[in-house]
């Protein structure tokens, strides 16, 4: 019996072991594939919807594909807005920045002990290993090649995949036997739901911040408080290190500008409000319990994300991992699996924000 499940343990971690070694050298192929199937998710409802009003499956894909990418790039107008705005005060910024570097340089002199000279010396080693200016040029347009080429790969694969929906269903279909084909229909449409609700969730709460993230900053007084509220917002696609950065950076802003105490206060009191009210009013209610995956392993889904596919993989880790544990819920040797990784709750446990959606719900019906 000890044998047995030794065996069983050691297969199942070669198993996990072969999946991320898999994911990490496939994953120039795979993450534009899983980026396009995510968004394919979010996208086919309003195909379904054009296709149920007479359009024609091909002219309706097309339009899902074209209205993403106007929101893409309506982000990117507002994004390209504000920074314009910020660069007309880039000489001010400039000087103020030079004089918070001589102020640090003067206190780790002053209490390090390493002169300017010496700390000038130091930043020159590290930099002295770097490569040069020509061969940076060339990464950078490397890169810029490289996400074109996937950016539209990725179109390409979203286009596709909700074309061929039907097709890739029944070839799923076929590789189970039929009495197990009721409960990969389930599984299918429960993945779809937790990618539709999740990336929607997501879009009206990343708007959602935008709002509180702006009144919040200029209220404060923080100066491109607009540009800074975007940043917060659109950095919440990685989750818990986004709108810790956007906020990171707000508030470098502001000591770098010579704000006073209390405006270093009021972003960190901003933030912590901001935090508190998306964590537990916002995202149970626009996001849902739908990915419920407990703490300690959407942290360590977002560390190995990170490490496999970089911070594509950071952004597509958890609705992943919700995906696997609706996979796991549904196999009977898997569901120990699922409890590991989803939350407990008592049984017939309904939060605050379940109640407040049914009593919606119901007087919507009433009316």
């Amino acid at each position: 019996m000890q044998n047995s499940l030794l065996n069983r343990t050691i297969r199942i971690l070669v198993f996990f072991i072969l999946v991320f070694v898999a994911l990490y050298y496939a994953r120039d192929f795979l993450i534009p594939v899983a980026m396009a199937g995510r968004l394919s998710m979010l996208m086919l409802p309003i195909s379904q919807k054009l296709e149920k009003k007479g359009w024609p499956r091909g002219l309706a894909v097309l339009c899902c594909v074209l209205l993403l990418l106007a929101v893409m790039a309506l982000l990117i107008f507002i994004l390209s807005w504000q920074i314009a705005g910020l660069t007309d005060d880039f000489t001010n910024i400039q000087g103020k920045v030079k004089d918070f570097l001589a102020n640090a340089q003067q206190y780790i002199d002053e209490h390090f002990g390493i002169t300017p000279q010496e700390q000038k010396k130091i930043i020159e080693k590290q930099q002295s290993g770097s490569s040069d200016g020509s061969s940076t040029v060339f990464n950078i347009v490397s890169f810029m090649g490289g996400f074109a080429a996937d950016f539209i790969l990725t179109l390409v694969y979203i286009f596709l995949f909700i074309y061929f929906r039907g097709h890739l269903k029944s070839f799923i279909l076929k590789l189970v036997p039929a009495d197990n084909q009721k409960k990969t229909i389930k599984i299918i449409d429960q993945s779809c739901n937790v990618s539709q609700q999740y990336l929607g969730g997501l879009a009206m709460m990343i708007s959602c911040l935008w709002v509180a993230y702006g009144i919040g900053f200029s209220i404060v007084g923080v100066q491109n408080a607009l540009f800074f509220a975007v940043l917060c917002g659109v950095l919440e696609i990685v989750p818990f290190v986004g709108n810790l950065v956007g906020s990171s950076l707000a508030l470098l802003m502001v000591i770098i500008q010579g704000g006073s105490n209390t405006m270093i206060l009021g972003v960190v009191i901003v933030y912590a409000v901001i935090q508190f009210f998306q964590t537990y009013i916002l995202e149970p209610l626009v996001v849902g319990a739908e990915v419920n995956i407990n703490p300690l392993f959407t942290i360590m889904v977002l560390v190995v994300g990170e490490m496999v596919w970089g911070l594509p993989g950071m952004i597509m880790a958890i609705p992943l991992l919700g995906i696997v544990k609706i996979i796991c819920e549904n196999i009977e040797p898997l569901k120990p699996y699922a409890f590991l990784i989803g939350e407990k709750k008592k049984r017939g446990e309904r939060t605050w924000v379940q109640k407040i959606k049914k009593r919606f719900s119901n007087s919507r019906q009433a009316a």
